[in-house]
């Protein structure tokens, strides 16, 4: 669906609004740099809206949480308060024939029921799950949550980059190529030249830690990294402790509870020490000139807690940065408000990684999609 300027100028404005009347700061110039982003992006999307959106209006860590209230209230046509903004379901964009937007992912379970419907805010069984920590789920939402992820991450493996190639049809129109083409016909523009975002699959290593202190979190981590195997082809899982274990042939395709049962029994030291800084040697050293290319993106899911020279963390790290397109640290101590990365491994790995970000339930995973295909 195509908004006019127009459109797009009224909708941010009133969100704008929606924000200030909650207390975010939120000036004219930010407004009018996210009418000018949105013109840039796909509005489908709604990962990409709400980072445009969060990074042109300068929101703070402080209102994030209203902001994303606010955002999924205002543009997924989810139930509002109609005190805070009367328009709000009225002017949705995704609520007007995009509804499939904020449905995107939904858990297959049967017992779940609607959001009820009122003036105030409430938020779906679904919603609630997303945002619970692994660490207080029960077995069932487990199960819930990787059914979530299997239509999650497909995403990925669709996304278009930025780069615009040569179309056919669709697309924009490409004035350059339009005038060389002209310059054959008389200046005539007999078929304008187009481009479009082109479509790539990209490559991604995991490196997932095992050890006793990611007990809470590695098998839904390990659900994650599986998830993305099934959606991108070129994706490559390694599990890690006091040694590492390349586990990619392990995935079943349509079986990732029966994997995950075979990575728990299987995997040496399942649960036990670790030593990150000899695992990531281990891995440049076996793996890392064969997988670590400038298109590769590599994924380390742990806490960095080390119990082996750290030294050699700082080592690897420096080797894999200086291969791969990306490193993102999904860390889940990230999630709590208060946490600082003062493990030393951490501290060591910190110069070496484009992103840190946390992984203690399932929204701050949806969220770390968006840096895995930046």
């Amino acid at each position: 669906m195509m908004m006019e300027h127009a459109d797009l100028v009224l909708h941010v404005a009133r969100f704008a609004g929606a924000l200030r009347a909650r207390g975010v700061d939120v000036g004219i110039g930010d407004a009018l740099d996210a009418t000018a982003a949105l013109t840039l992006i796909d509005l489908r999307d709604r990962h990409e809206l709400r980072q445009a959106m969060r990074t042109t209006l300068k929101i703070r860590p402080r209102d994030a949480e209203t902001f994303d209230l606010l955002f999924d209230q205002y543009w997924l046509g989810r139930t509002a308060d109609p005190r805070q903004n009367p328009r709000v379901r009225e002017q949705s964009i995704v609520g007007r024939g995009r509804r499939a937007l904020s449905d995107r992912v939904q858990p297959a379970d049967p017992a779940r029921s609607p959001a009820p419907a009122g003036d105030t805010p409430s938020y779906s069984p679904e919603s609630l799950l997303r945002r619970k920590p692994f660490d207080e789920c029960s077995p069932a939402e487990l199960a819930a949550m990787e059914r979530l992820l299997a239509r999650l991450t497909p995403r990925l493996a669709t996304r278009a980059s930025r780069r615009l190639v040569p179309a056919r049809k669709g697309g924009v129109v490409d004035l350059r190529r339009s005038f060389r083409r002209a310059t054959g016909t008389a200046g005539e523009f007999i078929a304008l030249a187009r481009r479009r975002r082109r479509i790539e699959e990209p490559r991604l290593v995991v490196l997932c830690d095992t050890s006793g202190s990611m007990d809470a979190h590695a098998r839904f981590l390990l659900a994650f990294a599986l998830s993305l195997r099934r959606a991108v082809r070129r994706t490559e899982i390694f599990v890690f402790n006091t040694s590492l274990t390349r586990v990619t042939t392990w995935v079943s395709p349509g079986k990732m509870r029966h994997t995950l049962d075979c990575l728990a029994s299987g995997v040496p030291d399942w649960s036990g020490g670790t030593r990150i800084g000899e695992s990531l040697a281990e891995f440049v050293t076996r793996h890392g000139r064969e997988l670590v290319t400038r298109r590769t993106v590599v994924l380390i899911l742990s806490d960095g807690l080390d119990r082996g020279d750290v030294t050699r963390v700082g080592e690897a790290m420096r080797t894999i940065r200086s291969r791969a397109r990306r490193v993102i640290w999904l860390n889940p101590l990230a999630g709590d408000p208060r946490y600082e990365p003062t493990a030393r491994a951490m501290q060591a790995a910190l110069p070496f990684i484009d992103a840190v970000a946390p992984a203690h339930n399932l929204e701050s995973l949806e969220r770390a999609l968006v840096e895995v295909s930046a």
